[in-house]
């Protein structure tokens, strides 16, 4: 099996599938509320739907650095406030989400393999890397979901 293949299978089985931790991105997603996802458990604490922006925002980060592009990440890390806390809001959030997924698979379809070791001037590391580090960054902040979603089942 070729690597892309491989990585996509992982991609697909973190987001929507069946991975080793037993909790992928969208069933821990579809059970929470919009008005659960924007409450904080602190002033400290970034709510469900700050993580949520943050990692759609890194996606594209990465994505975009795959496709070329010299990115400096933003002092926020693109965790910023959320303003509109509407469920229409949350599902269009979700929806960002989605997109995000098709278009790293799109590019892991049509991706070549010899630019795995291609380097990324901006920090040194390979596209290798950082693909499966935005896979590590979901994961992370996957169990930072589920930790805040049992606090609210809890109430």
């Amino acid at each position: 099996m070729k690597e892309n293949k491989r990585i996509i299978q992982l991609y697909q089985s973190v987001y929507n599938g069946s991975p080793w931790i037993d909790v992928d991105i969208v069933s821990t997603l579809s059970t929470i509320t919009a008005g659960n996802a924007a409450a904080k458990i602190t002033d400290n604490w970034h709510s469900i739907w700050e993580i949520v922006n943050h990692l759609i925002a890194w996606r594209e980060n990465v994505l975009q650095r795959m496709q070329g592009k010299i990115i400096k990440s933003p002092a926020h890390n693109y965790f910023l406030p959320v303003k509109n806390t509407s469920a229409v809001a949350w599902k269009k959030t979700l929806k960002k989400l989605e997109v995000t997924q098709q278009k790293w698979i799109e590019l892991l379809q049509q991706f070549n393999e010899a630019d795995f070791k291609k380097i990324y001037p901006g920090n040194q590391l390979s596209y290798y890397e950082h693909i499966h580090g935005i896979i590590h960054h979901d994961i992370y902040h996957l169990g930072q979901i589920v930790l805040l979603a049992k606090s609210f089942n809890k109430k």
